[in-house]
């Protein structure tokens, strides 16, 4: 929120720290081989560093957190597309029916932000109309990373059906691997550092400990980024790509949700609508209201106590 473009440093943070943790426990120092060849690490690697970087960037071209993080959650769409043209997967009637829910939330949620967009440029045509076409631009960004990412998925799924399933090595290489790409990145990263290290003080609570409160906001978001990327990891050797899709998709909608608490993001009632539609297909996709019916059916089938 204060450094719109602090993405890079968050990400290498992100990746040295899993890097770091997964070279001593995972990797015994460089010393145990991959069960996965490295070359097919390499491939997703490269899938992985783009994801991450286009993400970053489309931050910086006037896209908004809340519509960031709605458009994100269409990789249930591009997870599916890509399943059935690649894979070739085919799907219920039911869980078309899901995914066009999807659809049209993002749809509405997209049309509605550019509206914005285009309101608040109105100032100035000239301006206007540069600051909507690098908010187009950056809608370009984020579907090159949608497809990137679930492209990563599918790929991550005909791995370890190969080759069996190695999340902790995985978590490891894919996090290892991009290290010197951000050799690229190295002067925006340099940057964001210094403007860090000049935010006002924070003393760490129960430690007592007093850094740039910048710094404490991305160690908080290091750990907590560590557990939640250790979880996706995990359920991709344990679930299919559109099942993993799903769960960061749901997981998505309740930050999305803090964000407009928390952060008083503006959100309009359109753009509630399309969040909806977003959850009610999600929901439908996991059927998890045949689910709750089976589970009501077998509850009330029980036996009495005597």
């Amino acid at each position: 929120r204060r450094f719109p473009g602090c993405g890079n440093i968050v990400t290498f943070s992100q990746f040295l720290f899993i890097a770091v943790e997964g070279f001593v426990f995972e990797a015994n120092f460089g010393r145990k081989r991959p069960a996965i060849p490295i070359r097919y690490y390499f491939i997703m690697v490269a899938m992985f560093f783009t994801v991450s970087v286009v993400n970053n960037y489309a931050l910086n071209l006037n896209i908004a957190m809340p519509l960031h993080m709605i458009f994100r959650s269409g990789s249930l769409i591009a997870s599916m597309a890509l399943g059935i043209i690649i894979l070739k997967k085919r799907y219920s009637v039911y869980k078309y029916t899901s995914i066009a829910l999807v659809s049209l939330g993002i749809f509405t949620c997209t049309f509605m932000s550019a509206k914005q967009v285009a309101s608040d440029s109105s100032s100035s045509e000239e301006d206007g109309l540069q600051v909507f076409l690098w908010w187009l631009l950056g809608i370009a960004a984020l579907t090159f990373a949608l497809l990137m990412s679930a492209r990563m998925g599918i790929f991550q799924e005909t791995l370890y059906k190969q080759f069996g399933k190695h999340s902790k090595e995985a978590l490891f290489y894919n996090h290892a691997l991009p290290l010197p790409g951000f050799l690229l990145l190295a002067p925006n990263i340099y940057h964001h550092a210094v403007l860090f290290s000049q935010s006002e003080l924070f003393q760490v609570p129960v430690i007592g400990l007093t850094l740039p409160i910048m710094w404490f906001y991305l160690l908080m978001n290091v750990i907590t980024q560590y557990v939640c990327i250790r979880g996706v990891f995990i359920l991709t050797t344990e679930c299919t790509s559109l099942t993993v899709t799903l769960v960061v998709t749901l997981r998505k909608f309740v930050s999305l949700i803090f964000s407009i608490l928390y952060f008083h993001n503006p959100f309009t009632a359109w753009h509630w609508l399309g969040t909806t539609f977003v959850f009610v297909g999600t929901l439908m996709y996991t059927e998890v209201w045949n689910s709750l019916g089976s589970f009501l059916a077998r509850w009330r089938k029980r036996p009495k106590a005597e």
